[in-house]
């Protein structure tokens, strides 16, 4: 059954309660781009911090595939898509926070549009992760089958126009025109936003605020 909350001491008291049924606590994130995710990630890993947890944050982007690849398979139009993520790679990422000690990972580097190997580490006595993820929750192949390995999960509630009004303003920032930006919002942000809303498989805890 989903809970609704609307607090990050709420969110981290559900945290608390449950068990890790690895080497560590795996907290899924989700939510459609521009959500607020890595903003909610990065609050709720500081007040997990206070309360004497080891937490670290792992965000998804680092899966992009390379533009170049993109490029090869005629996607580079849709970057941000399912389909544009290392999505077998990822899993491996999981399974190795779930069981290993010292975990590097990649990251996603917007200002260049690149991934970073080994840009992030998770390490041995971290004991909490918060990933975070437009698809964590998404009902795909390979993509659904992470749904066992959370030990809890949160979906992000955004109103879709909030979302067009952040995303063109996150463009904005990058230097697009206000046409350009509108253009790549609607063209292909949106579009995985609702991809991400109309496939979401449930979560444990919706959170608004």
């Amino acid at each position: 059954m989903t809970r609704q909350l609307g607090t990050i001491g709420e969110l981290a008291d559900a945290i608390d309660a449950v068990s890790a049924r690895g080497r560590r606590k795996l907290i899924a994130l989700a939510g459609p781009p521009a959500s607020g995710k890595s903003t909610l990630a990065t609050q709720l890993a500081q007040e997990l911090t206070k309360r004497g947890a080891k937490c670290a944050v792992v965000p998804m982007d680092g899966y992009h595939l390379s533009n170049q690849s993109l490029i090869e398979r005629g996607l580079l139009d849709r970057k941000g898509a399912p389909e544009t993520f290392d999505t077998s790679g990822f899993r491996e990422l999981v399974v190795s926070l779930r069981e290993k000690e010292t975990v590097p990972f990649p990251t996603f580097n917007r200002e260049r549009d690149i991934t970073l190997p080994g840009g992030g580490v998770v390490e041995a006595e971290c004991d909490t992760v918060i990933l975070e993820g437009n698809y964590l929750l998404f009902d795909a192949p390979i993509w659904r089958d992470l749904r066992p390995f959370w030990d809890l999960s949160i979906a992000l509630s955004v109103d879709e126009a909030m979302l067009r009004n952040r995303l063109v303003d996150r463009w904005l920032k990058h230097g697009l025109t206000a046409q350009m930006a509108e253009q790549r919002a609607e063209e292909n942000d949106l579009r995985n936003a609702r991809a991400v809303l109309q496939a979401a498989l449930t979560p444990d805890i919706r959170f608004a605020r």
